[in-house]
């Protein structure tokens, strides 16, 4: 395969001037087109949701060019409304399938950080807070599906006279949200109480919006994932490697997929006793294979070697059969995405690591990619520095003393280097962690992504997550906290976020390798916690089957597979056999502002560029189709000279050679 590098001073392939940003709101407010969601349909609406509806920072003191792309409608004369019936109309609020309303709340006060106090009707239903003021010109209208809150909390709210009881709610996108309202009227409008049942289902022994949600799409998203043909994609199964359905009833690993790529020499026997020897079963299994050299990306998690350095003769042969299955290599590669620290604890504990005595033929790589714990208190001070406000004087030190970025650089760093291993050395390689579901997912995932240009494209992308995210157990409700109101619970971290944001540092650094756009990854953070789709529920496989996930809920892929122009990269280029190896340094990284920073509207592109493309997406479809129409223009004429010459055999032909 060819390499594509991003270096500093590289001729190869330059890192050009990012655009000024991606309209991350909907773009119907420069075409005129009102902005509220249609009832009855979630499509304009959730175009809208691809920056979680960022309405709620409208600023006057922002500039036109700013501010005229938020989700705003022209405020009605007043005057030429028969009853007040028609102002109770225009502030309800526009409901999706399967969507209803649990609470309302009038003189309902927003305390918004950037433009102060805002007063309307807050709305509860049993998916979203939907607060509208149409006392505004325009209207203001903010959302927040209520999967994305962490907590809610009473506060007081000193300051705005009457309403002197407030609610402060803690989101998951980085964004807080606070409400006032009067102190008298603070039982009847059952706000709070509402927020807390519908915001924490599974606390109330409620389903998930997910399984009430009945929008129609053309496209079944559920379809887009079918491991036999994936692995029949990499040219699986083969002499060395075996499709298997050994774990079809989820016995041999309860976290593991139904179907695995196992070597073909090994039996069932010895594999029960390798899940024996490794954390929670998962035994090593093939991710990816190589289609050139059949080096190997296979992952598992830690071995219960414990204090005593406890030895497994079959896990052992096992991974020497990993080994041998390569013959460019002889020598296996474990990566262990741990400190070395960490990892000498686990043992003490009865985890460990492979031992090189008990494994001659293996060399173990220690990554140095810190825990959950550490990336949950780096997503925090990272929250601090950005949200409600930024510090210009502090900004640079602020996000360095978070140290988001410098996880990000260790995580992409150890991609890189599994990468590498694999595509350079044609050496196969083994990945894990402790339990091989969090940072173990993050580095197959990037690792293919780099290896295998097809996971770049939008549909090979979606296999990927499904893959290696879903399929293998990443227990998302646990780290994200669906439905669950025990926001201290300290299984919770951003893993999933982190993997996103390494992707979209790739795509910085290599803008026409990847068939989808910016808005394509945010609008997947955004439904990481919406539940509004069952794509990102359970904690397993095992889980989503028991629960008929797929029968009972839409998957994301479902819309956005329905609306491919809004996703699209207009400048892809398919670098096909490509392998790409983004700068893991901390002077190529960026702070992910469209994303992070999105509520700040100071913060926000001057410039919606999100119409833009999708204009460049139709330009390239008409400069493509007239391509083909000329080509078929120079084929015909080209078969109609052969003939006239054929006809003349007077007239010599002259052999025409095409070099590249």
């Amino acid at each position: 395969m060819d390499r594509l590098s991003n270096t500093e001073g590289s001729a190869g392939v330059r890192k050009p001037s990012r655009p000024v940003g991606l309209g991350l709101a909907a773009s119907a407010a420069d075409s005129g087109e009102p902005l509220e969601s249609p009832t009855g349909s979630h499509v304009e609406w959730c175009k809208q949701l691809i920056a979680a509806t960022i309405s709620s920072q409208i600023s006057a003191s922002v500039p036109d060019t700013i501010s005229r792309d938020y989700r705003v409608k022209p405020r009605p004369d007043v005057r030429n409304l028969r009853d007040g019936n028609k102002v109770a109309q225009m502030e309800e609020a526009p409901l999706i399938p399967g969507e209803s309303i649990k609470a309302i709340g009038k003189d309902v006060m927003y305390i918004c950080p950037f433009i102060g106090a805002v007063s309307g009707t807050l709305t509860i239903t049993d998916y979203r807070l939907y607060f509208k003021s149409v006392e505004r010109d325009p209207f203001f209208i903010l959302e927040v599906a209520l999967g994305v809150i962490s907590r809610v909390e009473k506060i007081g709210a000193q300051g705005h006279g009457e309403n002197s009881c407030g609610i402060e709610i803690v989101c998951k996108d980085m964004r807080n949200v606070r409400f006032a309202y009067k102190k008298e009227e603070q039982s009847k409008l059952e706000i709070f109480e509402s927020l807390i049942k519908y915001a924490f289902p599974l606390s109330s022994d409620l389903p998930l919006f997910a399984f009430s949600y009945k929008e129609k799409f053309p496209v079944n998203g559920w379809k887009v994932y079918d491991p036999i043909c994936e692995y029949k994609r990499q040219g699986l199964p083969n002499e060395s490697w075996k499709i298997s359905k050994l774990n079809s009833s989820y016995e041999l690993c309860d976290t593991y997929p139904a179907i695995l790529v196992l070597p073909t020499s090994v039996k069932e026997d010895d594999l029960a006793k390798v899940a024996a020897f490794r954390t929670r079963g998962r035994i090593p299994v093939l991710s990816w294979i190589h289609p050139e050299s059949q080096a190997t990306i296979t992952r598992c998690s830690q071995p219960l070697v414990g204090p005593n350095d406890k030895r497994c003769k079959e896990d052992e042969k096992y991974l020497q059969t990993i080994m041998d299955a390569n013959a460019q290599s002889h020598k296996l590669i474990i990566f262990d995405a741990r400190q070395t620290t960490v990892a000498e604890t686990n043992k003490a504990k009865g985890g460990g690591y492979e031992c090189e005595s008990s494994y001659p033929y293996a060399e173990i790589v220690f990554l140095e990619i810190h825990n959950i714990h550490v990336i949950r208190e780096s997503l925090r001070k990272l929250k601090e520095s950005v949200y409600p406000l930024t510090d210009d004087a502090r900004w640079l030190s602020n996000v360095d003393s978070s140290h988001w970025l410098e996880n990000i650089k260790w995580l992409l760093s150890g991609a890189v280097r599994i990468a590498d291993k694999v595509e350079s050395g044609k050496t196969s390689v083994v990945v894990h962690c402790s339990d091989g579901w969090d940072r173990t997912a993050q580095l197959t995932s990037l690792s293919m992504l780099m290896l295998d240009s097809y996971y770049r494209t939008i549909k090979g992308f979606e296999v990927l997550i499904e893959k290696e995210w879903i399929s293998f157990g990443h227990r998302f409700e646990m780290r994200v906290g669906h439905g669950n109101e025990n926001h201290a619970d300290a299984d919770r971290s951003p893993i999933f976020l982190q993997f996103i944001d390494c992707v979209w540092q790739m795509t910085v650094q290599f803008p026409s390798a990847f068939e989808f756009n910016e808005i394509f990854l945010v609008t997947i953070l955004d439904h990481l916690y919406s539940c509004l789709f069952g794509t990102f529920l359970c904690n397993s496989e095992q889980q989503r089957v028991k629960k008929e996930v797929q029968m009972n809920t839409l998957s994301l892929w479902s819309y956005i597979n329905s609306h491919l122009d809004e996703f699209t990269n207009p400048f892809y280029v398919n670098y096909e056999s490509h392998v790409l190896y983004p700068v893991a340094s901390l002077r190529h990284l960026e702070l992910w502002v469209n994303y992070y920073v999105r509520w700040n509207p100071r913060m926000r592109p001057q410039m919606p560029v999100h119409q833009q493309l999708k204009e460049l997406i139709a330009l390239r479809a008409e400069l493509q189709k007239r391509v083909e129409e000329l080509q078929r223009e120079v084929g015909n004429r080209s078969v109609s000279s052969s003939s006239e010459r054929g006809a003349s055999p007077s007239q010599a032909s002259t052999p025409v050679h095409t070099f590249v």
